[in-house]
């Protein structure tokens, strides 16, 4: 980059490497939309019910199968500005919502593809942001309208639904969805704040995705000998520690001569004796069932196993905190504090055994009751990509219903509130005289890709369906949408958090103004 010359001879000033790129004007704005359109085209046909997977493969050899949005941005390889933004929105809408990916990229795809048509047209940039701010600000007022608020909780079970459609836990069907809707229900009643994050996902290794069940409580994936390991079958109270359950080790190196066979066997006794009054406080205790995310010596085992003690040793710190929030047992740092109001409960806590390629597979799984206040899903299936899609989609779900829980709010699903809002926003771009109308305009156009994506992935004609939908909207009811046969239909069963498409609307809406503010790259090679 070099001064001007100001006409007198002198030399330009240059003040950045030969080895530095820099782009201005027109070419700058049309390189970040031909990177935004690209972008938009990688994932448009993974769009909707109808949408199709991609197979993501990996320079170490490792590769996924997968029409998720989040995980195939997650893993592109990416170098444009305009494609790291369009990276850094994908990981704002699923933070934000969990779903709603791949729309969001669409929507702010075709915003750009729209701007660029209106940038060679002689439109300042400006002047584009200020007409897509304008436009979010009816859009919005479009979807208060619009919102569905009566009733929305007995609507769980769509809103999971719709949430796993065109994803391979679709499968599932409806009793999936249901039993979505109970594990967050059940957080929600033991008085804890409804997280998708209190709900665990373990692979059960076998069976079919239709063999998924509900656990409301936790699976402790650890080696059991399932012989010698008590049956607890009956509601019991639980003790949780973070103690260590063997005798302590000096810190310091010491060396203790012994001359007679008395003074060994004097240490021998006295090492049984604190073996003994550890084990004096768990019987003490009452508790059928203890967990410790520290060390347990054998003898305490052993002893634990004779009176009927369910004793787990070596828990992970997360796995011990999530038998506290099932059990509602208090966590215990020094076995001096165990007392009774620390103790939590379950129904059960059973050794399950399963033959696998690898060996045998043993699993403790523990029934809290339905006052527990965290939940495991044991997904049906085997243990590959396949399984890891089933999680991706249910928790997607999961983060849906935990939502519409939040802010009780939901709209129609299958493009109907985008066309609603296309058709509000020509109606309102008609009474604009300046260029703004032309972006307005675009602004809706873009809205109109979300309906018209759906119809192409269902193999439908985009321009016939969303004339079809235009003229549904006018002549007979707001509530059309593309069906997942395609066709133009009332939709009343596709349900979507009002929120993720808040969301959606505004960070692409945010992401887009950002880029056309940009008027100049500058690249440094070389360095």
């Amino acid at each position: 980059m070099a001064q001007q010359d100001d006409g007198a001879g002198r030399a330009p000033v240059v003040i950045v490497r030969p080895t530095t790129s820099v782009t201005s004007g027109v070419a700058v704005t049309q390189k970040l939309v031909g990177a935004a359109v690209a972008f938009g085209d990688i994932l448009r046909r993974t769009f909707g019910p109808n949408g199709l997977d991609k197979m993501m493969y990996k320079t170490n050899g490792e590769n996924a199968i997968t029409n998720d949005g989040a995980r195939i941005v997650a893993d592109l390889l990416v170098k444009h500005p305009a494609a790291k933004a369009f990276v850094q929105l994908a990981e704002s809408q699923e933070n934000a919502c969990g779903d709603g990916v791949t729309g969001c990229l669409l929507f702010a795809s075709e915003l750009m593809k729209e701007a660029g048509r209106l940038l060679e047209r002689g439109v300042h940039p400006l002047a584009l942001v200020e007409a897509y701010q304008q436009s979010m600000v009816h859009t919005l007022e479009i979807l208060q309208r619009r919102t569905i608020r009566d009733d929305v909780l007995s609507t769980l079970p769509y809103i999971a639904q719709t949430a796993m459609v065109g994803k391979s836990a679709e499968a599932g069907g409806f009793e999936l969805a249901n039993m979505l809707v109970d594990a967050l229900t059940t957080v929600q009643n033991s008085g804890r704040p409804v997280r998708a994050e209190h709900v665990r996902m373990t692979k059960r290794g076998r069976d079919s995705l239709q063999e998924t069940r509900l656990i409301q409580g936790m699976i402790v994936e650890k080696k059991f000998d399932s012989e010698r390991t008590p049956k607890i079958s009956n509601p019991s109270t639980v003790l949780a520690l973070t103690c260590p359950l063997v005798i302590q080790k000096s810190k310091r190196d010491a060396e203790i001569e012994i001359e007679r066979p008395d003074q060994m066997l004097a240490f021998l006794d006295a090492e049984e004796n604190i073996i003994q009054e550890k084990v004096d406080v768990l019987l003490a205790s009452g508790a059928k069932v203890v967990f410790t995310s520290k060390e347990v010596d054998d003898r305490i085992q052993h002893i634990c196993n004779d009176n009927g003690i369910l004793l787990v040793g070596m828990m992970e710190d997360d796995g011990i905190e999530d038998v506290a929030a099932a059990t509602g047992a208090t966590l215990i740092n020094h076995l001096d504090a165990v007392v009774e109001e620390n103790l939590g409960s379950l129904q059960s806590a059973l050794v399950e055994v399963s033959e696998h390629e690898d060996g045998r597979r043993t699993r403790l799984v523990v029934d809290a009751g339905t006052s527990s206040g965290l939940v495991t899903v044991d997904v049906g299936g085997g243990q590959g990509a396949t399984v890891e899609e089933y999680i991706r989609a249910m928790y997607d779900a999961l983060r849906s219903i935990e939502s519409v829980i939040e802010t009780p709010a939901t709209l129609l699903g299958g493009g109907s509130f985008h066309i609603a809002a296309a058709l509000h926003l020509r109606e309102i771009a008609e009474s604009i005289s300046g260029r703004q109308r032309l972006a307005v305009e675009g602004f809706a156009r873009a809205l109109e890709a979300i309906p018209s994506t759906l119809a192409l992935n269902a193999g439908e004609d985009q321009i016939d369906s969303l004339l079809q939908l235009r003229a549904a909207h006018r002549n007979q009811s707001d509530s059309f949408g593309v069906g997942k046969d395609g066709q133009i239909k009332e939709i009343s069963d596709v349900l979507i958090p009002a929120h993720t498409i808040s969301h959606a609307l505004q960070a692409a809406v945010e992401t887009t103004c950002g880029l056309l503010r940009v008027d100049q790259v500058i690249s440094s090679r070389g360095d």
